[in-house]
Formats: C-alpha cells, structure tokens, sequence
C-alpha cells in the first residue's frame, strides 16, 4: 500500500503538484497495487480536485 504521506516524506526534492504526480505516477509503474490519499499536498499549485486528479494519476500509470 503506498500512502502519500510516505512520498511527501521519501521525496524531499518534490517541489511543486507536478513533481508530486510524476512521484506518484512513477510508483505505480514500479509495481504499487493500492495508493491511499492520507495528507493534503502542501504546495501552492494544488488543484482544487487534487484526490481525483492524484488518482487518475495513479491508474493510468
């Protein structure tokens, strides 16, 4: 199970919403089955549909 906690935490060099879903899309092609949206992403370009968004992310990796 990948949280996105534990990348927000493992990525420090995540600068902004981009690198977030590139983090997360990159997770997924390693092989993660389930993705849990635990923590609000704390940068300014964050979508107001930022769940879904990371979950079509995530999916369609």
């Amino acid at each position: 199970m990948l949280y996105l906690s534990e990348i927000l935490i493992q990525e420090h060099d995540l600068k902004n919403y981009q690198d977030l879903c590139e983090a997360v899309r990159r997770r997924a092609r390693e092989g993660e089955m389930h993705f849990q949206i635990d923590v609000k992403p704390p940068f300014e370009d964050t979508p107001e549909d930022w769940e879904d968004d990371l979950e079509i992310v995530f999916s369609r990796a």
